[in-house]
């Protein structure tokens, strides 16, 4: 399922960072707290040792004074005994004495006075176990008296209660993170869910429309970039809703379209069939066949425009022509037809030559289908004018006529493909989006006004050429 893939891929990437991140936090703190500790303690253990030495220094400049004995004296009464152990170290590198009493055992270990004897500071530090305690030892040379056996001062804290104050400073930082690991769970898992539910909701909605239910509606309950998709996907279902609709109507005009002429075709060819027929009426026939064949001819053309249209293989052959003659031999067609529907067809060809560069074919069915519009949407008595303007090198044609006109609510989806504004009107729906597109492939426009029951005015802009 798409939502468990999306929680997982948060899971991996968002969450395994954070997790990284607060792991080396933690780790880095922990270091961090480990070695202040650990410096601090260093830094009291030297701060005792700079003490003793200055008394020794002090006893070994003093004549009066057995240095030896003071030294040992020292050892004895260190008044720091509780907090750490201070051993004496002869020049042999043994143990002479220790403020607690006990001398360590002879194989202990002293890294810390081998590093001093060769440090340019005298002194050195270390890091130890004994009997199974941590323990830092410091080590510094005491000053040379010629007959003294001493060799240095060697100080051993226990890190036990140190590394217990640490041990507890790192279980807070831990708990501390589990606590934000904890939060951002909980406020992720709100905000996955909160964006993973909507999305679930609209993988339904729209495999409903896939299979056909454009009912099917996504309720919109944010304003955001989800509200935004589910708008955005009711509107597509409405769109598809009224294209299946349009879709549906267009098969529906063009069966009744066909019929009409196979009909007359059909029913004049067994009228011919006959022998008794008279000659008048084979003319007769014969005349209505021709004409309900070129009205076939004339939408299987249309359809054919329609597909090459969708798949984008509408190509143009353009020449240099003028617009005039092309608009001229159009009108010319309709003159006729015009005259027997009782429909005033008024143009003045004008006499200046408009050269452009276009598909003359092309040019000419677009003007046939708005003049053939024209006529079919007007009756008896109605009256279609057809005018050419020349502006900023450029020709308007306007083709306008007075017949029943465009309701306001259809005329925004006239040029759509497949959309008829009056279904009592003979067509396909789709000569006006073809011509629409033949248009704008010569980088023109075309516009349409209308008002119902006043009349329709076609516009149609065309660059001119030189």
């Amino acid at each position: 399922m798409p939502t468990k893939k999306l929680t997982k891929r948060w899971l991996y990437n968002n969450f395994l960072v954070i997790l990284i991140f607060l792991s080396a936090l933690i780790i880095a703190f922990s270091l961090a707290i480990r070695n202040y500790y650990y410096n601090s303690v260093l830094s009291v253990v030297k701060n005792t040792a700079a003490v003793q030495n200055a008394s020794l220094i002090n006893y070994s400049e003093d004549n009066t004074v057995d240095f030896s004995v003071a030294a040992r004296k020292m050892v004895e009464d260190f008044e720091d005994k509780d907090l750490m152990e201070l051993m004496a170290i002869d020049k042999s590198g043994t143990v002479i004495i220790t403020s607690s009493g006990f001398s360590p055992s002879s194989d202990t270990q002293m890294p810390d006075y081998i590093a001093a004897l060769t440090s340019p500071t005298r002194d050195a530090s270390s890091y130890d176990t004994i009997n199974g305690e941590s323990v830092l030892c410091y080590t510094l040379l005491a000053p040379a008296v010629n007959d003294s056996n001493l060799s240095a001062l060697r100080y051993v804290v226990s890190l036990t209660a140190v590394k217990r104050q640490i041990y507890i400073l790192i279980a807070a930082a831990g708990v501390v993170g589990a606590a934000i690991i904890f939060f951002v769970i909980l406020s992720s898992s709100y905000f996955i869910n909160s964006i993973i539910n909507p999305i679930d909701e609209v993988r339904k909605i729209a495999l409903q429309i896939s299979k056909g239910d454009f009912s099917a509606h996504l309720k919109s309950t944010t304003d955001d970039e989800i509200g935004e998709l589910c708008d955005a996907i009711n509107a597509m279902a409405v769109e598809l809703q009224e294209n299946e609709k349009m879709k549906n109507d267009f098969i529906s005009s063009v069966s009744h379209e066909l019929r009409t002429p196979l009909t007359a075709i059909k029913g004049w060819a067994e009228t011919l069939m006959d022998d008794s027929v008279d000659r008048e009426t084979t003319k007769k026939g014969i005349g209505v066949i021709i004409k309900e064949s070129e009205r076939l001819s004339g939408m299987v053309e249309e359809l054919l425009d329609f597909s090459r249209l969708q798949s984008g293989r509408l190509k143009l052959n353009p020449t240099k022509l003028d617009l005039v003659a092309e608009l001229s031999d159009a009108v010319l067609m309709f003159t006729e037809r015009a005259r027997q529907e009782n429909i005033q067809l008024n143009y003045d060809e004008p006499m200046d030559i408009l050269p452009i560069m276009g598909d003359a074919n092309r040019l000419r069915q677009v003007f046939v289908n708005i003049l053939d519009n024209a006529l079919k949407y007007s009756d008896a008595g109605d009256s279609i004018t057809v005018l050419v303007q020349v502006a900023d090198n450029k020709a308007t044609i306007l083709i306008q006529d007075t017949g029943i006109g465009i309701a306001p609510e259809d005329l925004p989806k006239i040029k759509t493909r497949f959309y008829k504004a009056n279904a009592t009107r003979r067509g396909s729906g789709i000569g006006l989006a073809v011509a629409d597109e033949i248009v704008s492939m010569h980088n023109g426009t075309l516009t349409l006004d209308s008002k119902e029951g006043v009349g329709t005015t076609v516009s149609i802009t065309l660059p001119l050429t030189v």
